[in-house]
Formats: structure tokens, sequence, C-alpha cells
């Protein structure tokens, strides 16, 4: 891989810039492949809170997990659900816990092979240490400027 500067060049770069580049691809290629499934990635997100909990999760504990990825607010969050339920992957109780339904259960495999696929692709060549140093540093940079970060 060829890069844009030479690594004196490099330090002077201003990280609002790359990390913007890096999320833009990310996420572009992300939404991308989802969409040729038939989904979004708010209803991937919608889908792995509750395929992968240890207990069965209410619409509002889904909602107040995933309100705050990528600046996705609870309204948006409440739809996906609602999206999730019309395609039949999902069921909600009266209490409003979540269920996934066997036609979710398949739908949300296909989507986590299709994004073990997508994170080989983002990880081809950098190693494990190189992406966790990449990591605390972004997690670094968030600090110094009173920004707040987190995820599950």
């Amino acid at each position: 891989m060829e890069y844009s500067h030479d690594d004196a060049e490099l330090v002077e770069q201003p990280i609002g810039y790359w990390s913007w580049a890096a999320y833009d691809a990310v996420v572009t290629r992300t939404r991308g492949a989802l969409a040729e499934i038939g989904t979004t990635q708010p209803q991937w997100w919608v889908l792995g809170q509750v395929a992968l909990a240890e207990r069965a999760k209410s619409r509002t504990e889904v909602i107040e997990t995933l309100r705050g990825y990528l600046t996705v607010g609870a309204q948006a969050v409440s739809e996906e659900i609602d999206t999730a339920i019309a395609r039949g992957w999902l069921t909600q109780d009266a209490g409003g816990v979540l269920g996934l339904t066997p036609q979710g259960r398949t739908f949300f495999d296909r989507a986590a092979a299709l994004q073990r696929e997508l994170w080989t692709e983002r990880h081809e060549g950098i190693s494990d240490e190189e992406y966790r140093t990449t990591l605390k540093v972004l997690q670094r940079f968030i600090h110094n400027v009173g920004g707040r970060a987190w995820h599950h």
C-alpha cells in the first residue's frame, strides 16, 4: 500500500480529517454491503442486541443502548425495531420484551457472516497490536478534547 505522505509529513496531518475519512470509508462500505442483503446498519445493531443478549431485552433497553451509536436517536432506533418486527425478524410481547424469530435468526446469521467478511477486509495487513494501538490513540484523542465515546 502507498501512503499519502512520508513519515515526517504524516505527523503534521490533521487527525480530524483522517479519522473522518476512515469513518466515512468504513461506514459507507459497511452500509453498502448490508444494503445488498436487504438491511440497514441500525437494523443490524438491533438484531445483534437481541440475538447476542444473555437475557431477553426490552425495547427500552435496546433503544437506550443504541441511541448513541453514530448519533442515531431514540426515535430512529424505535423505527428500526418496528421495521425488524414488520419483516418478521423480531417479536415483541405485551411487556415490550423483544425476541428473535427463526427467520430473524437465519437473517442475523447471514448478516453476521457478512460482518465477519467485512472485518477481515478492513483488517487486511493490520496486526492486532496495530489495531489495539490505533484504538487507544483514538480514545486518547477523544479524552484530550473532552469528548465521550463508548461501545458495547
